[in-house]
């Protein structure tokens, strides 16, 4: 029986021998080695992308009642104004007769028949609201129905020297508003004057002016 056992012991070793020879040749250790190596888990080569942080920047805001009620000083642009000589208060002005004023409006209606009949005219009378406070000029409605623009305009006048003055025609108030004050006090209009208009050309006129007799300056 112990030889038999030990035979058998030494048959079953010779083969482990064997076996291990074999697996050598073959080099499994290493493959063995190679699959445990490559079967446990490695960190991701990949970088994972940072979350990106979003920084906020809480800004105050202060209603302030200071600046909500503080009045802003706008400068106007002021207009310069041709005056010629010296302006005259026409409030202290001893007015002519009537006799006076109806022969320089005799003188205006001899003018104005003279001139070129190509051209629309009319002769206007100044009154006292042409040449004081708001300085209105009333034009004739048939005439501005017929020759001037249907909407609001700038009229230029042309005194007998060839100065210009821009006006402000109101086709609702059919006359010369802006502009005409100027032109009023340059020439030193007076309550009686007679002006004759010639509408040379849409938005332009020739200005004649006939001067009243016996018209001074109180003191």
């Amino acid at each position: 029986m112990m030889v038999a056992k030990q035979s058998c012991e030494e048959s079953r070793g010779n083969k482990v021998e064997v076996n291990k020879k074999r697996m050598e040749a073959l080099n499994l250790p290493l493959l063995s080695q190679a699959l445990k190596s490559s079967s446990s888990p490695k960190p991701s080569s990949t970088k994972q992308a940072k979350p990106r942080v979003v920084l906020k920047q809480l800004v105050v805001v202060r209603n302030s009642t200071h600046f909500a009620n503080k009045r802003v000083a706008v400068n106007r642009v002021a207009i310069p104004r041709r005056i010629f000589g010296r302006q005259r208060e026409l409030s202290n002005r001893v007015y002519a007769s009537p006799e006076a004023q109806a022969e320089a409006q005799e003188k205006a209606e001899k003018l104005e028949l003279g001139l070129e009949p190509v051209y629309p005219t009319f002769t206007k009378s100044i009154l006292r609201p042409h040449v004081t406070g708001g300085f209105w000029l009333g034009l004739p409605i048939q005439f501005c129905f017929r020759n001037l623009p249907k909407r609001n305009a700038v009229m230029t006048l042309i005194d007998e020297d060839g100065d210009e003055y821009p006006t402000i025609y109101l086709v609702h108030k059919i006359g010369l508003t802006g502009g005409w004050k100027g032109f009023a006090v340059a020439h030193h209009l007076v309550v009686g004057d007679a002006v004759v208009f010639q509408l040379i050309r849409p938005t332009t006129f020739k200005v004649y002016i006939i001067r009243v007799k016996g018209c001074e300056e109180g003191n």
